[in-house]
Order: structure tokens, then sequence, then C-alpha cells
């Protein structure tokens, strides 16, 4: 093996550990925020839970592979992953006072809130992302 690899792995195996965490809390804050059941009604083939919890985790990856990139220490990944998460959840929360059936539509499987809410969260992961950039 070469000697790089070995000398860097250890630092690749602490940011995707921190990651993964981050990646994980994110999604049971998420899964919390929302009134419904997405993993429920993913399980029972709702396209729409799919589409918009897609959207969610894809709009706080984007920020947090920037950070990952762009970062010197896992306390930065750590930090600026919560502030991705939080803008995040503010997206969600937006989007739901904008479209105020939010709740009933998932859930009654309609796919355009669905695409429109993930549209956002992916959105505004990108412009998170790119404002992490330092």
């Amino acid at each position: 093996m070469p000697t790089h690899l070995l000398t860097t792995l250890p630092a690749f195996l602490a940011y995707f550990a921190v990651a993964m965490g981050l990646l994980v809390l994110f999604l049971l804050v998420y899964l919390n925020v929302t009134p419904y059941h997405e993993v429920a009604l993913i399980r029972a083939g709702n396209a729409a839970a799919a589409v918009s919890l897609a959207g969610a985790l894809l709009g706080f990856a984007m920020p947090v592979a920037n950070v990952i990139a762009h970062s010197d220490t896992l306390i930065d990944l750590a930090s600026w992953g919560a502030i991705a998460g939080v803008i995040q959840i503010l997206a969600y929360l937006v989007t739901r006072l904008t479209l105020p059936q939010l709740n009933q539509d998932i859930p009654a499987g309609r796919i355009a809130p669905a695409i429109f809410l993930a549209a956002i969260s992916f959105s505004i992961g990108l412009i998170n992302a790119a404002c992490m950039t330092y």
C-alpha cells in the first residue's frame, strides 16, 4: 500500500464518521419536524415522501461535502454541518408556510408539491454549500 494512503486513511475515516453522524442526526431531526412519517410512507410506496426526503438529504449533504473539502478540523465540519442542518429545517418550515396543504399532500402521494419541496431543499443546499467555501 502506498504510504500516502496509510497516512491519510485516519483523517478520511474521521471525516467520514463525523459526516455520517451529521447525516443521521439531520435525518432524525427532519423526520421529527415533519408531521408525517416519511419512512412508513416510503415503505408503502409513496413516491412523494421519497422525493421530498431525498431532496432534504441531498440539500443537507451538499454543504457537508463542501465543508469536508475545505475545512481544517473536525470541529469546523461539525459546526458548519449543524448550521447546514438548521438552514435545511428552516427551508422546510418556510416551504410548509408557502404550501399550507403540504402536510396533507405528501401523505396523499401528490408528487408536484414533493418535487417543489425537494427543489427548494436542493437549491438551498446548493447556495448553502457555496456560502461555506472559505
